[in-house]
């Protein structure tokens, strides 16, 4: 598997491999180093994991700041897979984007006979557009399209993050029955119900995820200031990185939230899981104006496994997937509305736990071992068309 990505903190890629490695399958997986006292090579579960890059801080703001280091990995990645392949012939390359161009590091294998299989976590035109403010008619926009459309002809089968997500990338980029959907389920053996003590009266409202600009942040730091007095002992924790980091905690002072804000660096996903347990409310409140109107919020169903309320904004992807009966829904970009849903499932204790009991029954039903087996049957029958 190939990620550019810290595979620690990756739920899709960490399930995928161990689903693999549980039934015996030989696994290695290539992605960042993210801290300095990070081992250069470790296995995990059964998975051999080798850091290629490092990065110890998020990209810069530009697009050649955000282009380059992932071009450093690519050359890095390709050089390592084709000597690898010498000594270890690999059946499959499982590649995750971003970016989709990743395919090309596994070409001398490809021709060699390897079946390629590329994920689309986010779908890359849009994801650029969003978060470099470019249009969508832009010919940087065309250009990713068309890398798109190359990448996904030289892969053999192509899993793709949502079902919105599909019908565009078939529309533009490949044929139908050349493609997945694999949604992110949550993996019941990390995001499991433990029973917390009761709060003491000082609840505890947590962000855990990518801090960019379309996941909305600054409007829930808006809104928990509207309920902070009501509130007066709640805290907002937020782990995470990303390039809006520096300007959420100006905005916290501004709001004079700086006592009661707290932000962190992100965990690896078995922490973070016992983080989010003992929080008393989720928030996801991404904006319906961007990006994030069509990417899937992992942590929506992780929240509704370990038992947490969430309060999510009505995006088309979450109304797509989330009856109404499991998530308090708020009108994206309105910290008045996201305030009156945290307040209302906050205030409320048998509307919380009626709440979180239809959640956990919904997450039960959309885990991970309900399509596990579905992802194994895939790499098999890509593994059989070599012969």
């Amino acid at each position: 598997m190939v990620t550019h990505s810290f595979y620690a903190r990756d739920n899709r890629v960490i399930r995928y491999a161990e689903s693999l490695a549980a039934r015996g399958d030989e696994v290695d997986v290539i992605n960042l180093r993210a801290r300095p006292d990070a081992p250069r090579e470790e296995r995990v579960n059964g998975v051999n994991v080798f850091c290629l890059r490092d990065r110890f801080s998020k990209h810069g703001e530009s697009a050649g700041d955000y282009l380059r280091p992932i071009l450093w990995f690519f050359l890095a990645a390709s050089g390592w897979i084709t000597r690898r392949y010498g000594r270890r012939r690999y059946d499959l390359f499982h590649i995750h984007n971003i970016p989709d161009f990743l395919v090309f590091t596994a070409w001398y294998p490809r021709l060699r006979g390897a079946r390629i299989l590329l994920d689309i976590h986010d779908i890359v035109p849009e994801f650029f557009a969003s978060k470099f403010s470019v249009p969508l008619t832009s010919w940087r926009i065309r250009g990713l399209q068309l890398q798109e459309r190359w990448s996904a002809r030289f892969a053999h089968h192509v899993i793709i993050a949502n079902h919105l997500w599909l019908d565009k990338y078939v529309r533009r980029s490949a044929r139908a029955d050349k493609c997945s959907v694999f949604i992110n389920n949550v993996d019941a053996r990390v995001f499991q119900l433990v029973p917390q003590p009761p709060t003491d009266g000082a609840p505890v409202i947590l962000f855990p995820g990518g801090l960019q600009w379309h996941q909305g942040l600054d409007i829930g730091l808006r809104a928990f200031q509207k309920i902070a007095s009501e509130f007066p002992r709640a805290e907002f924790h937020i782990y995470g990185d990303g390039n809006e980091k520096p300007q959420l905690i100006a905005l916290a002072a501004e709001l004079g939230l700086q006592n009661r804000v707290r932000f962190f660096e992100p965990r690896p996903i078995r922490e973070i899981a016992a983080v989010m347990a003992r929080a008393d409310l989720g928030v996801v409140p991404k904006r319906a104006d961007s990006f994030g109107n069509e990417a899937y919020s992992t942590k929506i169903m992780e929240f509704m496994a370990l038992g947490v309320p969430v309060v999510v904004s009505r995006t088309k992807i979450d109304q797509y997937y989330f009856p109404e009966d499991v998530v308090r829904f708020f009108e994206s970009g309105n910290p008045e509305a996201m305030a009156t849903a945290m307040a209302a499932v906050l205030r409320d204790p048998r509307e919380r736990a009626a709440l979180t009991a239809r959640a956990q029954a919904y997450a039960a039903q959309h885990s991970w071992d309900t399509r596990q087996a579905d992802y194994l049957r895939l790499v098999d029958d890509l593994c059989d068309s070599k012969s």
